[in-house]
């Protein structure tokens, strides 16, 4: 399947990858959905919605577990020229209400509406149900989705990203090996802009969708060997958990072409564990879900860089910026931002919120804003520090966690750990590390230890042990979470 050389919205693409006939397009357990199916049953969702009055400019909401008829509803509504907002199962049921009202959402499917998707396509009494799509034009900025962020540390927004997004993320695609003959093993959340920007590229390029609606290594390993998986995105827990599996060795992994990682910090150890047993490439990507431009590390290329996010994507601008906005020079240490053609539109109905998460060159060039603080090394690779509201200031010295983890994480005993400040009478912020340990050790030797190697302004004030950090259902470690069970131990 040749990608076209001008805009093309993703259902377009599916429209072209249809020609494929009963090639599947998407496997979730025993079931098998091929590209010609997929194709009519998307046109029957956009003819089902045209038929009750939802077309451009609306949006429908969908909080369900991951299977074929996700993406088939997701799918439909884009064809019938709505956006979609995915929303989390995890969160509460008046979450969920929040941000269905906020999206604007015509329409909320969640387990038990796709159940019964059938019925809605042809209601019971009526004719048979209609097969034509309605004929809608797609621009470039036409809202795609509206992705919530977590909420970890407020209200959740809405993230609008509109096709032109999607759309450089399938042209990216070409250059990571994604095609008619790629199969893509998906383990992460649809609902998350991480497994979108794998899931799209294969959607639009004509390949095969694998579903793994629950994750599990065992799983995950048997059905990569059994469907010849040649590309999966996971986080870093999830690359931890498979190369730990004591079977990990035993499965074939000769299919695989490329794995990515992205959403939470990804240790250079992890990394290096990757390259050396599992065959085919690994790409990290650093970026927002409201894009602003990406790093990319081919961590096969460039093995001497993987304690780095990579260099900047063709397209992307990233530079550094300090705390009154004045860019800095290369190897300076500020908050990162950047542009592309990937970026949001705006948090839907903030556009405060919108102006805060923006940066403008002086010559007037939008960027946005990554909340995280890195710097450049001579050969334009970014390394990134920590995010600025989790950096330690003690005594007035900028303490970055990511460097104490590091450390921590060399101890053999030391499985997983984060670093957190917490309030300090002497020194306004100190660091509290929270570990995960593989093997026992007391806390206060692996305290000396850890203090031992690191800076004098850098020792740790303590070390606590937890059975597993907390984390987001894309692996990012919930430091507010380890800040609030700090102080409330202090209590």
């Amino acid at each position: 399947m040749m990608l076209p050389d001008q805009f093309t919205p993703l259902p377009d693409l599916i429209r072209a990858a249809a020609r494929q006939g009963d090639k599947p397009a998407i496997i979730c357990g025993d079931a098998t959905l091929g590209w010609a199916a997929l194709d009519a049953r998307v046109d029957r969702v956009a003819a089902a919605l045209d038929r009750d009055g939802l077309g451009k400019g609306d949006c429908i909401a969908i909080s369900a577990t991951m299977q074929p008829d996700y993406l088939v509803l997701w799918l439909g509504a884009l064809r019938a020229g709505l956006a979609v907002a995915p929303l989390p199962q995890s969160a509460t049921a008046d979450t969920i209400a929040t941000m269905v009202a906020d999206a604007d959402a015509a329409l909320f499917f969640d387990d038990a509406a796709l159940a019964a998707l059938d019925t809605w396509l042809a209601p019971p009494g009526t004719a048979a149900p209609a097969a034509t799509a309605p004929d809608v034009t797609i621009g470039p900025d036409d809202p795609f989705n509206l992705i919530y962020s977590s909420g970890t540390t407020g209200r959740p927004k809405g993230i609008v990203q509109p096709h032109r997004q999607r759309w450089a993320h399938v042209q990216r695609g070409v250059t990571q090996g994604y095609g008619p003959d790629a199969v893509t093993l998906v383990a992460t959340p649809l609902y998350s802009n991480t497994t979108l920007v794998s899931v799209i590229p294969t959607l639009g390029l004509g390949g095969t969708l694998v579903l793994l609606p629950k994750f599990s290594v065992s799983d995950f390993l048997e059905r990569g060997e059994r469907h010849g998986a040649t590309h999966t995105m996971l986080v870093p827990v999830q690359y931890r958990r498979i190369m730990d599996h004591p079977d990990f060795d035993r499965f074939d992994l000769s299919s695989w072409r490329r794995k990515f990682c992205t959403s939470a910090p990804f240790s250079a150890a992890l990394k290096a564990d990757v390259l050396a047993r599992w065959p085919g490439g690994l790409t990290e990507y650093y970026g927002m879900t409201e894009g602003g431009g990406t790093c990319i590390l081919q961590c096969h290329d460039h093995p001497d860089k993987l304690s780095t996010v990579g260099q900047p994507a063709a397209g992307s601008d990233i530079r550094i910026i300090d705390e009154q906005g004045q860019e800095l020079p290369p190897g300076a240490t500020g908050e990162v931002v950047g542009r592309s053609p990937a970026m949001m539109t705006g948090y839907h109905k903030l556009p405060d919120a919108t102006r805060a998460a923006e940066w403008y060159s002086p010559d007037g060039t939008r960027f946005i804003r990554t909340g995280d603080i890195g710097r450049f090394d001579a050969d334009g690779f970014l390394t990134l520090l920590d995010r600025a509201k989790d950096v330690v200031i003690s005594g007035g010295f900028n303490i970055y966690p990511i460097d104490l983890e590091q450390v921590l994480l060399t101890h053999p005993a030391v499985q997983d750990c984060a670093v957190v400040g917490v309030p300090s009478d002497a020194w306004g912020e100190s660091p509290v590390a929270f570990v995960v340990l593989r093997d026992e050790i007391a806390t206060d030797v692996l305290l000396a230890w850890a203090n031992a190697r690191l800076g004098k302004t850098q020792r740790l004030i303590a070390v606590e042990t937890l059975p597993e950090l907390p984390r987001s259902e894309i692996g990012k470690v919930l430091k507010r979470q380890l800040r609030d069970g700090w102080r409330s131990l202090q209590r």
